[in-house]
């Protein structure tokens, strides 16, 4: 459809449309004499962001846009709305007991009736001049009169202050009470680990943190050096005694010794002495039988030394493979002895890490139970405060002339368009060409331009053809 047959119709339903919109303007200005004054009060709780004092969390954006949702759900409860109920007296109006009988036959809690009425369509919770800026939550309240809309915005205020105490008491005294119960059961295993470890102390003489094991590792160590020591003295002696069998002379103990050296040294002046006195006196000579037995007596003396140096390699080879078992029993002792004393230190270990264990939980636990209990104890903690209180306000907010005239000149005009559309739906009327092709079926070939009507000609010319009176109605037109 387009403009200029909106504007066709209307023009030819303008009376109806006229009526329908004079009514609803009229029954618009009716309402507001009508309807009853209803008063609005607005009060407002600012949360504090800042840091709480008693249990040290302040709020970031994140968990500040979800604290203050949830504060508005909380305030939207009803165990809010109840308290205000009771606070108000809002159970006691007979208007409203009369309701809550009409409606339950009397059945249920009234206080619970009225609540649920608040926050359907009394009190806004969020919502109204400042709605939710920052930190700021405001409570509009609309009522009959002005002193109680007042009164009932400062007391969902209150209320959600005094509940928001409450929510954070309660829990505190919860976590208190578990936090206390539970201290108990850690006490009593952090005194049963410490006499398990100090039973096990004086069984054993050694504490998790002495230095007797540092001791002994220090003297399985110095065992451990002195074995390797006397096994290469022992290696050096027994390779020294396997060269005897190719002659004491080869020793180098033989070769290194001075008596040896001071014998050999006797042995070639002896020498030489007796062959001198075999080249002047002969053998024969009673001087060179003495010779001689110089001569024998000291290679005698220098076989025995060889033979007394000899022995000795063979006994200190013996005394060291005496030396070498003995320090290796001694480094097993050792071992076990250290071994041992470090499987006691780790059960030492154990039972103080056990100890310290319990010694933290119960640390942690005291300390959560101490903060839990002042928490508990904390009557006026809240980061909820009153920002601006609601006063008994002077004129009624709704309903408002201006508004309903707006509204009769809006919904009228509405209506009047629609009541004439639907009297053109139910007698629809040919007003230019299109809709006479539309409801022949057939296209227009020609149209026919505006045609003076005289009506003295109607009149004396009662035979007048049906396309004479369609073209006159489309040049009237």
């Amino acid at each position: 459809m387009t403009i200029n047959q909106l504007l066709s119709i209307l023009l030819s339903r303008k009376k109806l449309a006229l009526w329908v919109f004079g009514a609803t303007f009229v029954l618009a200005i009716l309402l507001y004499f009508v309807m009853p004054d209803r008063y609005t009060a607005i009060a407002s709780v600012v949360i504090d962001t800042k840091t709480d004092p008693i249990s040290t969390t302040g709020f970031t954006q994140e968990l500040l846009t979800s604290y203050m949702a949830t504060e508005v759900e909380v305030m939207s409860s009803v165990r809010v709305a109840q308290r205000v109920v009771k606070t108000v007296g809002l159970d006691k109006l007979p208007q409203l007991q009369e309701a809550w009988r009409s409606k339950t036959d009397g059945q249920g809690d009234i206080s619970i009736w009225v609540a649920n009425l608040l926050l359907d369509s009394k009190v806004v919770i969020g919502t109204g001049k400042a709605k939710n800026s920052g930190n700021v939550i405001t409570i509009t309240a609309k009522w009959s009169d002005g002193k109680t809309a007042a009164a009932i915005a400062n007391a969902f205020a209150r209320a959600a202050i005094e509940t928001n105490i409450e929510l954070k008491i309660e829990p505190a005294k919860q976590f208190a009470d578990w936090f206390n119960l539970h201290s108990v059961a850690l006490r009593s295993s952090l005194q049963e680990k410490q006499k398990r470890l100090s039973d096990y102390e004086n069984e054993t003489g050694i504490t998790a943190t002495d230095e007797k094991l540092d001791v002994e590792n220090a003297r399985l160590t110095e065992l451990s050096t002195q074995l390797v020591a006397i096994q290469g003295e022992r290696q050096n002696s027994q390779s020294r005694l396997h060269q005897i069998g190719g002659g004491n002379e080869s020793l180098e103990e033989v070769l290194q010794s001075p008596v040896i050296a001071k014998l050999k040294s006797d042995l070639s002046d002896a020498e030489a002495k007796q062959a001198e006195v075999a080249g002047n006196l002969g053998k024969n000579h009673p001087d060179y039988q003495a010779a001689a037995a110089d001569v024998a007596n000291l290679r005698n003396r220098i076989r025995e030394e060889s033979t007394r140096i000899a022995n000795g390699i063979g006994t200190a080879t013996q005394v060291n493979i005496r030396r070498e078992n003995e320090i290796r029993d001694a480094l097993e002792n050792q071992k076990r002895k250290v071994l041992a004393l470090k499987h006691q230190h780790d059960e030492a270990a154990v039972l103080q890490s056990d100890v310290d264990t319990a010694q933290r939980d119960l640390d942690a636990v005291t300390q959560r139970y101490a903060q839990s209990a002042l928490e508990s104890q904390a009557q006026q903690s809240t980061n909820m405060v009153q920002l601006t209180v609601a006063t008994e306000p002077v004129l009624p907010s709704s309903p408002k002339l201006i508004l309903n005239i707006l509204a009769g000149i809006f919904l009228g005009g509405t209506f009047g368009i629609f009541a004439a559309m639907m009297a053109e739906r139910r007698d629809p009327r040919i007003r230019d060409d299109t809709n006479l092709a539309e409801l022949l079926g057939v296209p227009t070939l020609a149209r026919i331009g505006s045609v003076k009507k005289r009506e003295w000609r109607w009149k004396k010319s009662p035979q007048v053809t049906a396309l004479s009176l369609l073209q006159s109605k489309f040049s009237s037109h």
